[in-house]
């Protein structure tokens, strides 16, 4: 079904193919599992998957899913082995990693060592028997506590619930405080199709936080600031995290220095253009991290208005 705006779908009636596409390209980006198994005559698979994340610091718990064969309906190589050794390593991967995990996913037949095939060194883990991959920058050993299996069809997934026993960093991604270092890092996810996404230093960025107080809420702005023409639902969901609206000194400093100084060019346009300046004031504040200088100019325009009507 398709209007003017939206195309929408019933699952039900697309192949498992076309619902794999859109989900995979629209539930993105995906940190991968690039994860070490063994089976029980000592043989290693090594195999990344998107299908993955973490649920749970306490106990640390992650969650993998290697799904069914889209194509012959025939289970991965690291089910069958975490089904008969319930342990694994995931092993993370970053951008230096990246080439050798696309190439670790080819499918090789049962028993072909993928760390070999991709170049990648096997280091013992100190708890499980799956090794861990050498290069990789933080590898977690686990315990398997259940297999959940989500249906015996093409494409269906099998939740592996992992638990970690011990977690291994190497030095150089640590900060002075003994912390991941996210920007050193350099980690890679996956996209649809044959994308993936590189979180380094141009494109990470940081969103405060109100951890202490809550923020002050879209609906604690004026009605014309939610409904600008002007202003970004990102720039409403900064305003929004304020952790308070500006004092009455602050908004009569803020006229005075911001508003004052235009005013005559203001009154020689309609109400209307009178607010998308000031939004475009206000939003320019923002973006060189003056929040209660924005807010405060959103609510004297409000002033403005009003006074103009």
């Amino acid at each position: 079904m398709k209007d003017n705006m939206y195309t929408s779908l019933d699952p039900k009636a697309l192949s498992q193919q076309e619902v794999h596409n859109y989900l995979i390209s629209a539930v993105a980006p995906r940190p991968i599992c690039f994860a070490s198994t063994i089976d029980t005559n000592g043989r290693v698979n090594l195999s990344p998957f998107s299908f993955f994340n973490v649920f749970s610091s306490n106990p640390p718990i992650m969650i993998f899913s290697p799904a069914r064969s889209g194509r012959d309906n025939t289970t991965k190589h690291t089910y069958d082995n975490v089904m008969e050794v319930k342990e694994v390593t995931i092993n993370i991967v970053n951008y230096p990693l990246v080439e050798q995990m696309s190439l670790a996913s080819t499918a090789y037949d049962k028993g072909v060592n993928e760390f070999v095939k991709a170049g990648l060194t096997q280091i013992k883990s100190n708890i499980v028997k799956p090794p861990r991959v050498k290069e990789a920058p933080i590898s977690f050993e686990c315990k398997v506590n259940e297999v959940v299996p989500l249906g015996d069809s093409n494409g269906a997934g099998n939740l592996v619930i992992c638990e970690v026993v011990m977690i291994h960093i190497q030095n150089q991604y640590l900060d002075e405080q003994n912390r991941l270092d996210t920007e050193k890092l350099d980690l890679v996810a996956r996209m649809g199709g044959a994308w993936y996404a590189r979180c380094n230093s141009e494109s990470l960025f940081k969103i405060s936080k109100p951890l202490q107080s809550k923020g002050i809420g879209v609906d604690s702005l004026p009605s014309h600031a939610q409904h600008s023409k002007v202003l970004t639902g990102n720039d409403l969901g900064r305003l929004g995290n304020a952790a308070r609206l500006p004092t009455e000194e602050e908004l009569v400093s803020c006229k005075i220095k911001c508003i004052d100084p235009i005013y005559s060019e203001l009154e020689k346009v309609d109400v209307q253009e009178q607010t998308a300046r000031l939004h475009s004031l206000a939003q320019q504040q923002l973006n060189a991290g003056k929040m209660i200088s924005a807010l405060s100019i959103l609510i004297n325009t409000t002033v403005l208005i009003d006074g103009a009507t």
